[in-house]
């Protein structure tokens, strides 16, 4: 894992309670201007100052410990300002913006738990922060999008990304790899032995491609992106038609302009319905032309990583098993 995640962030606050702390949740509610991270990103604090997370690179997070630590004390919720319009005139965002944080101290172990729960699930969790203190809350709330609604704040947290990689060699092996650092849920569906060695005694979830004709179960959802990196268009011919019959966000192949192209004939002529046939990408990554497996990965991921953002910020209240189906009608 390259850093904390949002869920750690959460499993901090249990474990400081489970050990008898008191520990304050603090949110990231509104941005002035720039700053190095976007609303929603929290920390949370212990009461013997230990914390995970961070709002900057370093800049102000002595100040907002000892802001959280001052919370405790009356354990009432308060939002305050840093950087620009901030009373605190030598706390300053090296970016030149503000930010206002919501101070929530004790927060209550019940609903973190059920948030954490609902995580595990690859459920939409929801939390709403505000003076009363925090809640667990549903993605059927007419507020359940990350913000400001009525009096209190709602943070929404998307499931874990899932990653289905299929493929041979060096290029799944670098997709695997780079997807698996950076925090998603990795399954890799190969033909290739030595592959699937590699990555199974590093502990990644494998399943084994043993005819062209048949996909072998897979676990997928509406948080999941599958990628296909076969260079051997021979295996994917006969996969790809049923991989898009799969819940997925993002279902993408690798190859040039004219190879996607004869994918898309081949689709058509195979009578896979427009409907799913638009759901694979017409082209995969945000670097053109890469030229190695390791920049292939980086480039493909990026892409993954920015849809899956977008739908988790933009689609908050919209049930994804929903919107994978509608996406095949």
């Amino acid at each position: 894992m390259i850093a904390t995640t949002p869920a750690d962030i959460l499993r901090f606050v249990l474990a400081r309670n489970e050990e008898g702390q008191r520990a304050v949740l603090v949110t990231l509610t509104a941005i002035d201007g720039s700053s190095p991270r976007a609303i929603g990103a929290q920390m949370a604090v212990a009461d013997d100052g230990r914390y995970a997370g961070s709002f900057s690179g370093g800049c102000i997070e002595a100040a907002v410990v000892a802001e959280a630590i001052g919370t405790l004390a009356d354990g009432q919720a308060r939002l305050v300002r840093f950087g620009a319009g901030s009373p605190y005139l030598d706390i300053r965002l090296p970016c030149g913006g503000g930010i206002d944080l919501l101070f929530n101290p004790h927060p209550a172990p019940r609903a973190i738990a059920d948030a954490l729960a609902g995580h595990g699930r690859r459920e939409m969790a929801v939390l709403r922060l505000g003076d009363g203190g925090v809640r667990s809350g549903t993605t059927s709330d007419t507020s359940s999008r990350t913000g400001w609604h009525d009096d209190g704040f709602t943070l929404c947290y998307p499931p874990r990304l899932r990653i289905v990689a299929m493929g041979q060699g060096e290029e799944l092996l670098a997709l695997a790899r780079l997807a698996a650092a950076f925090g998603a849920d990795v399954s890799a569906l190969s033909p290739d032995d030595r592959a699937l060695a590699e990555l199974g005694a590093a502990g990644f979830d494998t399943i084994r491609l043993t005819t062209r004709t048949m996909l072998p179960p897979v676990a997928t959802d509406g948080w999941t992106a599958i990628l296909s990196v076969f260079h051997d268009r021979d295996w994917e011919e006969e996969l790809l038609p049923r991989v898009l019959d799969l819940p997925a966000f993002y279902v993408g192949a690798i190859g040039s302009r004219r190879t996607q192209e004869l994918r898309r004939d081949t689709l058509r002529q195979a009578g896979v319905p427009e409907g799913m046939r638009r759901k694979l990408r017409t082209s995969v990554g945000l670097i053109p032309a890469t030229r190695d497996p390791a920049t292939l990965a980086l480039s493909a991921l990026s892409e993954i990583v920015q849809e899956y953002n977008r739908i988790g910020e933009g689609l908050a209240d919209e049930d994804r098993e929903s919107r994978a189906s509608a996406a095949v009608a």
